[in-house]
This record gives structure tokens, C-alpha cells and sequence, in this order.
């Protein structure tokens, strides 16, 4: 019988747990976790745990867990799944679970670090806003990398419990634009299927990255200054139409790297506010007393929108303001 495929999550939160844990459960993957503290110790204790929207708690006990990579080995494929901002701390331990043939698969918000590294774009060079000082580019060969975007509503109750709220859809592909699915892009596919995942596979995996940074460089910032819920926000009319200016800034950015999003915004805001009452990621990680990803959601853009000379004056304000208000708040770095 030929053996599993190893699979490493790194970062066991809401996220890792939601991918990783039916990997096992369902008994398609020999897995493993990178994870800390009291994370570490409640997965040892109990297993790791995902709750369904429905109820339904699915039990990943047969893995294992470890703070030091050395004790998991090297993998078939390691997914990263902590907040895009702390990628440079886990780089290096990322690096050693990898042989020669390793995958990694960043699921990640927001502009990836890759997305200027990896093919012909009008700007090819490394974010400072993504990788301040290249520490992520040291470590991890673009090439290994296979593009992903997650389309689901997670969250983390308890240590070692990830919960599944909403959504579901997961969008893979080779981060080179234009490229014909890989044999390794439809082998980590039919894995996630065999777990449950409804994934697709894309030829534009740039599309798909930035037809969801359309909503989240909008709806997560201007939570984390309000504090409200998304429908709260689009039933606003004056915060529509901020909504409205910030995405028509970065549609702007896309159409100027080449990336045609083909979402129009009036349909993009009337997909989220089918969702209801929606706590974004980002306000989930304010209440926690968490960092947050405004970096990777929106700096990154307004420093894409400077390398580019465009003008976007209401993402710049956005982030100035949104960059203060988590530096009060001890969640971003000043």
C-alpha cells in the first residue's frame, strides 16, 4: 500500500485547523503542526478539533505536533496558514520542512509576498510592505509555492479548536499567469476533495487573489475603525460609497498589473451583504487583542498604486487612519 501524503500545517488557528484537520479525520494525509504554547498543548491533550456550521465536530487525533520542525521531518506539502504578517518569523522553519520536492502552499489574506516574484508583472521587484527585508524571499523558492484563496469564515474559540462558521470555496493554481494546472496543483486538489474541501482549480490564480482582496481591502480596515459588521457597513450609504471609491482604486491598481478582477463592485457588495451580520477577520483579531493584517490587505496595494504612479487617495487615507488606530491599540508596530 503506498504511504499517505505528508502534509504540515504551520500556524494552527482557524484557518490550519479548518484545512488540515479533516486531512486526517478522514484519514487521506499523514499530518502534521507546527504550533506553540497552549495551541501545542491542547492539541496533544485532546486532538485537534473542528466544529461545523451544523454542529458537527470532526476529531484530528492521529497527528503530530510539535514547536520544533526537526521533530516533523520534511513533508510532501506545507501549508502555511498563520496571519501573512508574521510569514518572516515562520520562514525559517518553513525552509526545514522541505526536501527537494516539497509544495507549499501559502493560505494567506490579502496580496501574497510571491505575487511579484513569481512571472511577468510590471513590478517585479520584492514588497517592502509584504517582506521587510526579504527575510521571506530568503527562505521560501517561489517556485515551490502553489497560489491559494480561501474563501471561508473561521475562528478560533478555544485553544486547539478551529470553527467553521460560512463559506467553503477554495481556488488553487500555479502562481505564473496563464499556466495549465500542474500535476501537482490537481494532486493537492483531489487531497482536499478526498477530505470534503470543495476546491476549484484555476489557470489565473492572480484573478482569483484579487477578486477577494476587492472586498477584504475594504470591509477590514474600516471595521477595525468602527467596529461594525459588515451589513452595518454596506446598509450604510455614506460607507457604500466609500466602499464603492476604495474598490475602484484597487481595480485600478489590478487593471494596471495586468490583472482583470471581472467582478463589478456593485455585485461584489451584494455577495458579502448576502452573508448577514459578518465580524471581519480582521476586527475578530482587534477584539483578541491580536496583530492585524493591514499590510497585506491594504498597504500593500497602496504601495503597489506608488510603484505604479497612480493616484489613490481614499486606500491612502484608509490605511493612515486604520495604521494609527491599531497602533493605539498596541496591534500594529510604530
Amino acid at each position: 500500500m503506498a504511504e499517505l501524503p505528508r502534509v504540515a500545517i504551520v500556524g494552527a488557528g482557524a484557518i490550519g485547523g479548518y484545512l488540515g484537520i479533516p486531512l486526517a479525520a478522514r484519514g487521506v494525509a499523514r499530518l502534521s503542526v507546527l504550533a506553540r504554547g497552549d495551541t501545542l498543548a491542547a492539541i496533544r491533550a485532546q486532538g485537534w478539533q473542528l466544529q461545523r456550521p451544523d454542529g458537527e465536530v470532526e476529531i484530528a487525533s492521529d497527528i503530530r505536533a510539535s514547536a520544533d520542525p526537526a521533530d516533523l521531518g520534511p513533508q510532501d506539502v506545507v501549508v502555511i496558514a498563520t496571519k501573512a504578517q508574521s510569514i518572516a518569523a515562520v520562514a525559517p522553519q518553513v525552509a526545514a520542512l522541505c526536501d527537494a520536492d516539497t509544495v507549499i502552499v501559502p493560505a494567506i489574506n490579502g496580496v501574497p509576498w510571491w505575487l511579484t516574484l513569481a512571472g511577468e508583472l510590471p513590478v517585479r521587484e520584492r514588497l517592502e510592505s509584504l517582506d521587510p527585508g526579504g527575510v521571506i524571499e530568503r527562505h521560501i523558492d517561489v517556485r515551490r509555492i502553489i497560489g491559494a484563496v480561501i474563501f471561508a469564515s473561521c475562528s478560533v474559540p478555544a485553544p486547539g479548536v478551529s470553527r467553521h462558521h460560512s463559506g467553503g470555496r477554495h481556488t488553487y493554481g500555479e502562481p505564473a499567469p496563464g499556466a495549465a494546472p500542474s500535476a501537482r496543483v490537481e494532486a493537492w486538489a483531489a487531497l482536499l476533495r478526498a477530505a470534503g474541501h470543495h476546491v476549484e482549480v484555476s489557470t489565473d490564480i492572480r484573478t482569483a487573489v484579487w477578486a477577494k482582496l476587492l472586498g477584504n481591502a475594504c470591509f477590514n480596515p474600516v471595521s477595525l475603525l468602527t467596529g461594525a459588521h459588515t451589513d452595518e457597513l454596506i446598509d450604510d450609504p455614506a460607507v457604500r460609497a466609500l466602499f464603492t471609491a476604495l474598490m475602484t482604486e484597487v481595480i485600478a491598481v489590478a487593471d494596471a498589473l495586468g490583472i482583470a478582477v471581472g467582478v463589478a463592485i456593485e455585485d461584489r457588495l451584494a455577495q458579502s451583504r448576502k452573508l448577514g451580520r459578518v465580524r471581519t477577520s480582521m476586527l475578530q483579531d482587534a477584539m483578541a487583542g491580536k496583530p492585524v493584517e493591514l499590510d497585506p490587505i491594504l498597504g500593500a496595494v497602496v504601495e503597489l498604486a506608488d510603484r505604479l504612479r497612480l493616484p489613490v487617495p481614499n486606500s491612502r487615507a484608509v490605511l493612515a487612519l486604520a495604521r494609527r488606530k491599531a497602533m493605539i491599540d498596541g496591534l500594529y508596530p510604530r
